[in-house]
């Protein structure tokens, strides 16, 4: 039995690197063996055909595997192998579709359930075709046109280990155009040889890995002891994953210093012009991300042929959505409430409460989902192993770009002298004619629309929900506070520390416990600078 099995296995790998010179003829002589009564002839059969590597037997293997392989046996003519389908009653007799076991084409409809043979197939059967079944589905989804499903095939290829699968994963590296994928196709082929090979092609495939800086293989290598070459590759994978490690925590916490900078920019012009603690500020950032998701419903209603134009759409359309809002809330009911903090907190809190409601009857309690266009999808793969994300990416450059004309409004323009001339000093900018409560409406839609503009980006990291600010409110205040009230470069500097300080601390405690650290440190430094890290200037800060 043994050798029977030894028999068959090499005569599968034999198959599988000839040419396909004779694959009729093969192809015939092993379908006609398929039904024979005898198992070893029904393994040879099988073995022949998975070494013909031809796509269009990948039904047979799977109908095979699931035990709907006949033989059908006509009247006046010879047996046939071929696929069983779907089952139905025909004049009081069961009858069933079938199809031809090359291609799975339609061979006849109601032939009788009693002129048919199930295949069987045992255990022995079923483990000699799954490579076969593998390595055929794998060949397909290895051409196909998107390089993340080709070399998703290829990594599940090497998961398996099996050595048959190293002709196609040859032929794939062949004529692999993309870097990606041409490294995950050489790292599945050095990790099967480095498990089936021989002692010399194993420290050959070692020595791969360790270049591949593969952590696939860092369990394998620890686990090839005889190896002489597994323990260097280890170390260098090791090393590799530090500095991995590091790259990927720097990101982070610029790609949260990022978000933490578009909330905080407008909540830090509006609590440093006029002293107002707006506690909406988070719900007007929702109203950024839900105009973002009803112009995502209207293109794809509209203009589904240029869906993927949504958000460029969308990045003005929440900036005045949450602006006009800002306008009115503060035109309405803030306005007659300056210099009274305690009473503006309470107002502000109470708005936040009615626009979630509001949220919550117009779109419903659930999250809704905002598709990123393909432009923002995917990422770029600055080193081995780590990929940066084109959405996150872009809210690093959307948080760069608001910076950018906010400094230029507040000290390049007329407006700007103007905004900080009444955040300096509001009674002497009024004596020479600056008209404060016009600069208070429209400093005040504008921080408002840089928090919808944030809630715009946000839709790219997550889902939608009436509760979105409630998750960035306390930390963009920290971040306001700690680099000191009204200070653009304070706030810059505060969201990088504390985003980058955030990322670095989470391994090690966890999120929760991460933030709790980051409050205590905060609490702890304005306990020594109660002004933050950038006092304000003028007679206002006096």
């Amino acid at each position: 039995m043994v050798g029977l099995r030894l028999a068959v296995a090499w005569l599968a790998l034999w198959a599988w690197a000839a040419p396909a010179a004779h694959a009729a003829p093969d192809l015939d002589r092993a379908l006609a063996d398929l039904g024979s009564k005898d198992s070893a002839s029904v393994q040879a059969a099988a073995a022949t055909l998975g070494g013909l590597n031809d796509p269009k037997l990948l039904p047979l293997f799977e109908a095979l595997r699931e035990g709907s392989v006949y033989v059908w046996k006509q009247p006046g003519a010879a047996a046939r192998t071929v696929i069983g389908g779907a089952k139905s009653i025909e004049g009081g007799a069961e009858v069933m579709d079938v199809y031809a076991p090359y291609g799975r084409a339609p061979l006849a409809t109601r032939v009788l359930l009693s002129q048919l043979e199930e295949v069987s197939a045992d255990r022995a059967l079923r483990r000699l075709i799954k490579p076969f079944i593998d390595a055929l589905s794998s060949s397909r989804e290895l051409e196909d046109p998107d390089p993340a499903v080709r070399r998703s095939a290829a990594t599940k290829l090497g998961a398996q280990g099996d050595p048959v699968l190293l002709p196609l994963l040859r032929e794939a590296l062949a004529k692999e155009p993309n870097r990606g994928v041409r490294h995950a196709v050489e790292e599945s082929i050095a990790l099967i040889e480095l498990g089936a090979g021989t002692l010399d092609e194993r420290t050959a495939a070692a020595t791969r890995l360790g270049a591949l800086r593969s952590a696939r293989a860092l369990a394998p290598l620890r686990a090839a002891r005889d190896v002489p070459t597994a323990t260097e590759a280890v170390r260098r994978i090791e090393r590799w994953g530090l500095l991995q490690g590091a790259v990927e925590t720097v990101f982070q916490g610029l790609s949260l210093a990022s978000i933490l900078l578009l909330m905080a920019l407008g909540l830090a012009i509006i609590f440093g012009l006029m002293g107002v603690i707006n506690m909406a500020h988070g719900e007007l950032m929702a109203l950024g991300a839900y105009s973002t998701f009803v112009a995502q419903n209207w293109f794809a209603a509209q203009a589904p042929r240029h869906f993927d134009w949504y958000f460029i759409a969308a990045l003005p359309l929440s900036f005045m959505v949450a602006g006009l809002c800002g306008l009115l809330l503060e035109r309405g009911v803030i306005r007659f409430l300056y210099g009274r903090p305690l009473e503006t907190l309470l107002l502000t809190w109470g708005a936040s409460l009615i626009i979630q409601q509001g949220l919550r009857q117009w779109f419903g309690a659930a999250n809704v989902d905002v598709r990123s266009p393909r432009y923002l999808s995917g990422g770029v793969e600055l080193l081995v192993g780590s990929t940066l994300p084109y959405n996150r990416l872009f809210i690093i450059a959307l948080a760069s770009a608001c910076v950018l004309a906010t400094y230029l409004v507040l000290f390049r323009t007329d407006a700007g002298v103007k905004i900080r001339a009444v955040m300096q000093n509001r009674a002497m900018s009024a004596c020479l004619g600056v008209r404060t409560h016009r600069v208070d409406a429209l400093t005040f839609a504008l921080g408002a629309g840089l928090a919808g503009l944030a809630g715009c980006a946000l839709t790219q990291i997550g889902n939608v929900g009436p509760e979105l600010g409630q998750n960035y409110i306390v930390d963009s205040f920290m971040v306001v506070v700690t680099g000191g009230v009204g200070k653009l470069a304070g706030s810059i500097a505060a969201a990088l520390g504390i985003g980058g300080l955030n990322k670095a601390i989470e391994p090690a405690l966890g999120a929760v416990y991460a933030k709790v650290a980051i409050l205590t440190v905060v609490i702890l430094f304005l306990q020594r600078r109660p002004s933050g890290l950038f006092a304000l200037g003028g007679r206002s800060g006096d």
